[in-house]
């Protein structure tokens, strides 16, 4: 990808977030998009090899508009200051656990897993856990994957304060109801999501070697990705 002509890109319409203005550079945009796109459709070539349910994905059904919602946000400015794709079996509004990319000055991001699920697939995910704890350990404490994300984290999440890696997003502050809080899994069922990330620097997606290190960390994720999306089917 042409990663420095997307973030500059970026930061210029970060300085200038006005409908006019976009529409003005709206070329740069597109050309901007299509680069992206061009690279994610890459990573999905790569990603199906290991993880056949995302084999069949299009890039464009992946990448989410620049538009921002601003019906309930006091910020009514009307472009996402951001670039970012989801590649998932379902797509990128399924609650199904995927492989995400983040381009933005200073917060570039690659994570992997599902950064939310409502309460009852929660619980049931948390039961199968309990109900296989071998296998969960495996898929999240082996060497590599304590080597590129550590274990679940602290649980307060600020995107903008991301340590360089990370385990979880929010967790909660005692054990969930109905299971023991002196349980051998509970740093596990304190967790409202099962997501992992690396931070990366705004060069990070220059050009073609970024794929290598991007698909071992989500061949490395692949397998909590799968662990939980075996729950989630049954609701999704």
């Amino acid at each position: 990808m042409q990663a420095k002509r997307i973030i500059q890109f970026l930061a210029a319409l970060a300085e200038h977030n006005e409908r006019e203005w976009f529409k003005a550079h709206k070329d740069e945009y597109l050309a901007c998009r299509d680069d992206f796109e061009a690279g994610v459709q890459q990573l999905i070539g790569r990603i199906g090899a290991f993880d056949p349910s995302v084999a069949h994905v299009v890039a464009h059904d992946c990448v989410y508009r620049p538009q921002r919602d601003i019906r309930f946000s006091t910020d009514k400015s009307p472009y996402k200051r951001h670039i970012s794709a989801y590649i998932c079996e379902r797509g990128r509004k399924s609650i199904r656990g995927g492989y995400y990319l983040h381009m933005q000055p200073g917060q570039c991001l690659v994570a992997i897993g599902t950064p939310w699920l409502p309460t009852n697939i929660l619980t049931a995910c948390r039961q199968d856990m309990m109900g296989r704890p071998d296998e969960w350990r495996k898929t999240v404490e082996n060497r590599k994957f304590l080597k590129y994300f550590g274990r679940p984290g602290s649980g307060n999440w600020d995107f903008e304060k991301l340590d360089e890696k990370g385990f979880g997003m929010m967790r909660l502050k005692t054990a969930p109801k109905g299971f023991d809080r002196d349980s051998d899994l509970i740093e596990y069922l304190r967790m409202k999501d099962y997501l992992v990330w690396q931070r990366v620097s705004d060069s990070f997606f220059e050009g073609d070697a970024w794929l290598d290190h991007t698909e071992d960390l989500c061949r490395t994720a692949q397998p909590m990705v799968a662990f939980v999306n075996e729950v989630v089917a049954d609701y999704d």
